[in-house]
C-alpha cells in the first residue's frame, strides 16, 4: 500500500510549477497571477490572442525576466530570478520566435557548441587533446549526428546553416536545444513560418521527441491543429490572465476561449 502510494505520488509530481506568477512593467500588468503546472513527459500548450502575455511568461519562466510577484520552481527547486544560463544548466532550454543560430557555422557546429556547458574538461585537456577531451568530444559527435539523424538533418552536416531551407533551420534550433540534454524544453512557436507539410511533420517530431526522449514540454503556437492535436494540457491566457486551463476537448468547447479569440460579446 505504501509503494503504491508513493508511486501515485511520483505520477503527481510536477516538474514546472508557475504559482501566482505577475510581471509588471511600470503601470503596465503584462501577467496578472497566473499558475499552472507541467508534469513529467507531458506536452503543455500556452495560447491565447496576440498581446495575451504568453511570449513573457516564457521569458520569466527561462529567467529574462523576473517575477514581480510569485515564483516558478522547476525539479524542485525555485529559479524565480535565476539568470538563463542558470536555468539551462538546471534542465530546462527554449527555442525563439526569432531562429537563433550562428548562421556562418556548420550545421554540425551549432549543434557541438549547445553542448560546452556540460564538458567535464578544462582548458590544459583542451590545448593538449588529452585522452579525457577526446573521448568527451567523440561522444558529443556521435550524440550530436544522432539527433540531427532523428530530425533528418544528418545528411546536411557540413553545411552553412544559414544556407538551410527555413524549415530546416527551425529545426535545427530545436536540435540544439535538446543537445543541451534537457528535463523540459520551451518551444516559443515552433511552427512560425512553416507551410502545411512542414508543420504535419514537425507535429511527428514534437510527439516522437517526448515519447523516445522522455522529455516534457511547454510550448506557444498559434497553429490551433497542431497544439490541439498534440497537447496534453492546455493554459489559455487574455491580457494577461490566466482565463482556462484543461485537455482539448474543453479549452475547444470554452466559451471564454471562444470569446478571447473571436471577440464574441455575451
Amino acid at each position: 500500500m505504501l509503494e503504491s502510494n508513493l508511486i501515485n505520488e511520483q505520477k503527481d509530481k510536477s516538474l514546472l510549477q508557475v504559482n501566482d506568477v505577475s510581471v509588471h512593467f511600470g503601470g503596465l500588468k503584462a501577467i496578472s497571477k497566473v499558475s499552472f503546472s507541467v508534469k513529467p513527459n507531458q506536452i503543455f500548450g500556452l495560447i491565447g490572442p496576440n498581446g495575451a502575455g504568453k511570449t513573457t511568461m516564457f521569458n520569466v519562466i527561462t529567467g529574462i525576466y523576473a517575477p514581480t510577484m510569485g515564483d516558478i520552481v522547476f525539479d524542485n527547486q525555485i529559479i524565480s530570478g535565476l539568470r538563463p544560463f542558470e536555468i539551462s544548466r538546471k534542465g530546462m532550454t527554449r527555442t525563439f520566435q526569432n531562429i537563433r543560430l550562428f548562421k556562418e557555422l556548420s550545421v554540425l557546429e551549432n549543434v557541438l557548441i549547445a553542448k560546452t556547458h556540460l564538458v567535464k574538461y578544462g582548458l590544459l585537456d583542451t590545448l593538449f587533446h588529452s585522452k579525457i577531451f577526446k573521448e568527451q568530444e567523440k561522444v558529443f559527435k556521435k550524440s550530436s549526428l544522432e539527433l540531427l539523424d532523428f530530425f533528418d538533418l544528418s545528411d546536411k552536416q557540413n553545411e552553412i546553416s544559414k544556407n538551410l531551407s527555413y524549415g530546416d533551420q527551425r529545426k535545427l534550433e530545436i536540435v540544439r536545444a535538446l543537445a543541451m540534454e534537457p528535463k523540459l524544453i520551451c518551444l516559443d512557436e515552433p511552427a512560425a513560418g512553416m507551410n502545411h507539410s512542414e508543420t504535419e511533420l514537425l507535429m511527428e517530431l514534437i510527439k516522437e521527441v517526448n515519447l523516445k526522449m522522455n522529455v516534457s514540454i511547454l510550448l506557444i503556437e498559434h497553429d490551433m491543429k497542431l497544439v490541439m492535436n498534440l497537447c496534453h494540457k492546455i493554459a489559455v491566457l487574455d491580457y494577461g490572465k490566466k482565463i482556462a486551463e484543461g485537455v482539448p476537448s474543453e479549452i475547444r468547447s470554452s466559451p471564454e476561449v471562444i470569446k478571447a479569440y473571436l471577440g464574441v460579446d455575451e
